[in-house]
């Protein structure tokens, strides 16, 4: 089975540890990590990727930003976006998914819960 490649993009470096150490548990997943929405637009327009899991509330461009320009390009239309949102942030989620995010998790996060919502998201076993 070909590997998924999963972008995990989060200015948290606990939470990123925490999201990597969810997902290594499935098999043939390879993990880029970016630490903002910047550094995320550039991996994301410049490589593939099969998922990615973006935190709202981030320094110099936020996840619902990121997720508009994702949303905004063609070839990236189809990947499937997890937003990661404060837990009562309700009107973030929302937005977060009226701009095209398909799942949403919400701190602080657990790690059987990540790997569900991956596994939904690649559609995966």
């Amino acid at each position: 089975m070909a590997g998924h490649r999963i972008l995990i993009v989060e200015d948290s470096p606990t939470m990123r540890q925490l999201l990597v150490f969810a997902l290594k548990r499935m098999k043939a997943v390879e993990i880029v990590e970016a630490q903002d929405g910047m550094d995320g637009l550039r991996k994301v327009t410049g490589d593939h990727f099969d998922l990615a899991f973006v935190d709202i509330n981030m320094p110099v461009m936020d996840g619902l930003k990121l997720i508009s320009l994702i949303r905004g390009e063609q070839n990236l239309e189809g990947m499937p976006i997890c937003v990661i949102t404060t837990e009562g942030a309700k009107e973030d989620r929302e937005r977060a998914l009226a701009l095209g995010a398909n799942e949403y998790l919400t701190k602080p996060i657990q790690a059987n819960k990540v790997l569900s919502v991956a596994k939904s998201l690649l559609k995966v076993e």
